[in-house]
Formats: C-alpha cells, structure tokens, sequence
C-alpha cells in the first residue's frame, strides 16, 4: 500500500515543497524515517504513532516506510508530523486520496492527535504563492492569521487530526475564520525629531543620510546627544511597502521574535546591539544556520554604539555585508545569503576619556592612546561610512532655549519626496548608496569647478576610491534635495565636509 503527500520544509529564508511518500509492507513491525531527516523530524515516528491511535485510529503492525523526497534535501523542524500522519492513513486507505493533491499540509502533532504551531509558516505561504500549481496550505490554527498575510494564496486550519480526515473525506467543511485586523508588532521610535535641540549640522547630516540610505558615524564627546539623534533618525525614514513588511515579518517569525500573530511589520526595525555581542551574534551562523543583528536590520537602522568598542572579529566582518549589501553565510552543513539593505548608524568619542579637542575640558589621553582608540576602526572600514560627523557639546543655552519646531513627520515627508526621485532614476527600489561603480560615474558627473576642488581635497586627503565614489553619492544626494539635476560645487562642498575623521590630526 503506498500514498504520497504533500509538506514542506524550512531553510531560513527559503522553504522547499517536500513529498512524503508512505509504503507500507509486511514485515516486522516498526516506522522507519529517510531521507536526510534531522532530529527533530525522527522524532515524529513517536509523535504521529501515539497521535494516530489517541485520535481513534488503528496503528498498522506492519513495517512503514516513510521516504521525504528529494533525498538530498536536508529537513529540519516539526511541521511534517502533519503529512507523515495522513500519508499513513492514506495508505491505510483511511482517506480519500483523490482529494490530497489539492493540498499542502503543515504542523507538529501533540500526542493527543491536536495541531501545534511551527515557525516558518509566512516562508511557506510565499513559496506556494510563486509555485506552479494553486494548492492551499493547510496549518495549525496559531499560524492561520501569518499565512493569511499572503492574499495570493488560499489557507485553512483544523484543531485535530480528527477533524482534518473528516473535512478531507466529505464529512465536514473548513471553518471560516475571520482574519485579524492589522496591529503593529512594535512600538513607534519614541523619540521626535523636535525633541533634540540644537545640532542642527548633525541633523542635516542625518537627513542626508535618510534620504539616500547613507551610512553614518557621528564622533562627539560623552552626553552630546549621539545615542538620541540615532533614535530620532529611524522615525524619519520612509514607511516600509508592502514587499518590505513582508521580509521583515518573515525573517522576524523564522528567528521567534514573533509567533506566528499574524500582524504585519510596518516599522522600520531598529537594532542595537551591545559592544559586547560576538561575531555570531552580529552576523549569524551556528551549527543551524541563523541570522544575526545585521540581516534582522535589513530594510532598517543598525545603530552601533560605542564603535571602537566592538571586537576587531566584529568590526572587519561587517566590511563585506556593508559594501555588497548582502550577507553571505558559508558553513559546513551549507551556504546561506541574508539582505542587509540598512542604514548603519555607528557613534564614538574622539579618544577613550572622551574629551579631545573639547573646549574647557582638558583631555587626558596621550596621542599614543588616542590613535590606538581611533585605529580600532579600520581605514577600509571607516571608507564604507558615507558621511562622518562631529558632535559637538550643547551649551546651556541650546539644552534650555532651543526652539526647534520641524518634527519626524515633517523631515520624513522631504525624504520620502528625495528616495521618489532616486527610485525614479535608478528604476526601482534602490537608494543612492547602492548605485554601481558604473551607475555613479554617469549620475554624478561635476562640472570643472567641482572637478578642481575634488582634486584638490582628493590629494590633501590622501581619498581611497571608494571614498572618493561615496562622496559623489552623497553630493548626489545633496542636490537631489535641492531639486538639482546636476551636482554643483556647493553641494560637492557639502559632501566634503562629512569627511570628519579624514581631516582630524592626534598631533
């Protein structure tokens, strides 16, 4: 007796229609599981054998071979229980097997024959809705609401085993369950732009960066307000589109930061890790193969506080991600690519005290210590920052009177207007930031007044040509926001002066 089922398995970001074929044949009794099965998957032989019998179905004392095609296919997780369990019924000839092709079905089984919840779900739903064939994806009822976030697809749940061999036989219909309404899954930045007074340079400077997804290292002394302008700049970014949501809310329930509720990420994410967080925590990996701090910014903030603070380890693997804007993982039991289309927002003193170069406080490093605190941020590292900015102390005065009225809604209409133009330009969802090498030398022609200051500074400064690209993606920017079609040399100007750390002397 042999019948087939449909499953699916979960990989990280990408899920791969699985068969379940089922045979079952005289010999001694025993449920035997291949096809590159992992653990948690062998274990179902257990889960499905006392979920058969307590949902009022006859085990068969007869040898059960379970294959999960394709066999070089590794498959991890719970979410096969499910159609392991009917393929041996329709083998059994327990279920009308004309009907199961129609389907696909998900979901660990309690030894009491009822459906538990299994992360992945949203990866499923996205995978069926790019297949060939129109199946619909059966679940536990906890995942129901996070398939239902893919409208291309049709999604039903049962309770119990029970219940679902009597639909698939004729003797009920799925129930309709309402979907949820849509709700935020994080709360809003709480920090306004109108709240932080003064620094209005630094506040141009993240503008700048919010409207052409620029990264950004701001150097100022303790208590000057970097870790408040970092959270100001997530609230003016543009809202998430839809296929943005999407990516978040699927790489956020693989990873169990949300269950499977159902409710559709619209906010930015905004991560900030401790200095303390190890390479793996940063950017991913482990036996099993799962993303770190820097893919679950993707398509939002990374804030990295206390820069040189970080691990060396830490510091040159974020080198590669930043550059391609996507992460690529490579271990022994596979290859993983993670997007990592973020803004990174890094902070640091200008010397280990904090104080160098501070008007009234006297600095107490030596220039020894100074350039070895400013050394752990490499050069090829500090190149990938677009813009680099000093913040300065407030003076009392500015922290008592400031009188700023723009707020986080106001800048964030002009960013979104800015991104319109470079969507426009560059044909899709990219920034000015991700231009090619190619693309900036034919968007950011200079005229020959910017062409002779660039030389100069270039020159004087020693620019690598990375460097010496990102400065015209930031002039590209500047003029966008000034509804230039070309770069001017003010805006060249502009972008120069960003360029903090490339002009400060230790001695």
């Amino acid at each position: 007796m042999f019948a087939s089922v449909s499953g699916m398995s979960v990989d990280n970001l990408s899920a791969q229609p699985v068969s379940v074929e089922v045979d079952i044949a005289n010999g001694l009794p025993c449920l035997e599981i291949v096809g590159l099965a992992a653990t948690a998957v062998k274990e179902a032989r257990d889960r499905v054998r006392s979920a058969l019998k307590n949902s009022g179905f006859d085990f068969p004392l007869k040898r059960i071979t379970v294959n999960l095609a394709p066999a070089d296919l590794r498959k991890e997780g719970s979410g096969l229980d499910l159609p392991i369990a009917l393929g041996i019924l329709a083998a059994m000839e327990e279920l009308n097997n004309s009907v199961l092709n129609r389907y696909v079905f998900a979901g660990e089984l309690s030894l009491e024959g009822l459906l538990r919840p299994i992360p992945g779900v949203l990866t499923m739903a996205l995978a069926l809705k790019s297949g060939p064939e129109k199946q619909v994806l059966i679940i536990p009822p906890a995942n129901l609401a996070e398939a239902r976030l893919v409208t291309e697809i049709e999604s039903a749940s049962v309770i119990s085993l029970a219940e679902l061999v009597g639909i698939l036989n004729g003797e009920d219909h799925f129930s309709v369950i309402p979907s949820p309404p849509s709700a935020e899954i994080f709360e809003k930045v709480s920090v306004d732009w109108s709240d932080i007074h003064g620094q209005m340079q630094v506040k141009r400077g993240l503008e700048i960066a919010a409207c052409g997804g620029h990264n950004l290292l701001m150097v100022g002394p303790p208590g000057s307000g970097k870790t408040l302008l970092a959270r100001a700049f997530a609230g003016i970014l543009p809202p998430l589109t839809v296929e943005e949501s999407l990516d978040v809310t699927q790489l956020h329930s693989l990873t169990g930061i949300i269950r499977g509720n159902g409710q559709l990420i619209t906010q930015r994410p905004f991560r900030s890790p401790h200095h303390t967080a190890t390479v793996a925590g940063i950017i991913g990996g482990g036996q099993k193969i799962k993303p770190g701090e820097l893919a679950l910014a993707n398509h939002g903030v990374l804030f990295l506080d206390e820069l040189p603070e970080f691990s060396r380890e830490v510091l040159e693997a974020l080198r590669q991600p930043l550059e391609d804007r996507k992460l690529t993982l490579i271990r022994l039991r596979g290859r993983m690519e993670f997007p990592t289309r973020i803004c990174v927002i890094a902070s640091m003193n200008p010397c280990p005290c904090g104080y160098f170069g501070e008007n009234g406080r006297e600095c107490s490093c030596t220039p020894l210590q100074i350039n070895h605190y400013r050394g752990k941020v490499s050069g090829p590292l500090l190149d990938r920052f677009d813009l680099q900015l000093e913040v300065p102390r407030l003076s009392y005065g500015e922290l008592k009177h400031g009188d700023n009225r723009e707020t986080s809604v106001m800048v964030q209409e002009r960013v979104i207007k800015v991104r319109e133009i470079q969507q426009k330009r560059l044909k899709g969802s990219r920034t000015n930031s991700e231009m090619t090498g190619r693309e900036t030398k034919g968007l950011c022609q200079l005229d020959s007044a910017g062409e002779s200051l660039l030389q100069k500074v270039f020159d004087k400064n020693l620019f690598s040509a990375r460097a010496h690209d990102r400065i015209l993606r930031v002039a590209r920017t500047i003029a966008d926001m000034a509804g230039s079609d070309n770069i001017q040399a003010e805006h060249l100007a502009e972008s120069l002066q960003y360029r903090a750390l490339d002009r400060t002397k230790t001695d």
